[in-house]
């Protein structure tokens, strides 16, 4: 049992019997004195996707559901799925792109570093680095001497994710780009 203080972005625990992995946390400290501490957490159950809010004290806790990381490697899509490889077994398997959700932005063919969450010998989620290297394939035009200015443009990454970059960036620069929340944290070195 893991108490709601221990509570850590991307644990899997178990809540109502079925596996979620918590995707934020709130803590509310009280002010008055004997009250206890709320920790609000926001997690998705891995089976049906779908999203739960709950609140615990810092006292109760949750059960760390039973799974296990395997790395994978993305090997390509087709009209509706995504392929992927076990690395450790090499077998081969699909998953529905609506499945996967806002993550299919960020994957490229051949991608490492993709782990898979496998509960009963069944593939429920998949899990990419916290931040991925992606180029450029069409922005506006840079203007010279526009480096030292904090504006933005838009910005079409080889996926076709659409992000916000320094107006000096042009087509062809890679961009570090965060997973999580699809920002641009920097350019690639």
């Amino acid at each position: 049992m893991v108490p709601a203080k221990d509570f850590k972005r991307r644990m899997v625990v178990e809540i109502d019997g079925a596996p979620h992995m918590i995707e934020h946390i709130q803590v509310q400290t009280p002010s008055a004195r004997g009250a206890a501490t709320l920790y609000k957490i926001k997690a998705r159950n891995l089976k049906t996707k779908n999203r739960v809010e709950k609140s615990y004290r810092g006292t109760e806790g949750l059960n760390e559901s039973s799974f296990e990381r395997r790395p994978i490697q993305y090997l390509y899509r087709d009209q509706d799925e995504l392929h992927f490889m076990d690395a450790q077994d090499f077998t081969q398997f699909s998953m529905l792109a609506d499945e996967l959700g806002d993550i299919v932005s960020f994957m490229t063919e051949n991608m490492e570093g993709v782990e898979s969450l496998v509960v009963d010998d069944e593939v429920i989620a998949i899990e990419l680095p916290d931040t991925v290297e992606l180029p450029i394939v069409e922005s506006a035009p840079g203007v010279r001497g526009n480096s030292a200015t904090g504006r933005t443009k838009p910005a079409t990454l080889s996926t076709g994710h659409v992000v916000q970059v320094p107006e000096h960036l042009d087509p062809g620069a890679v961009v570090r780009v965060d997973t999580r929340t699809g920002e641009y944290l920097g350019r690639a070195t």
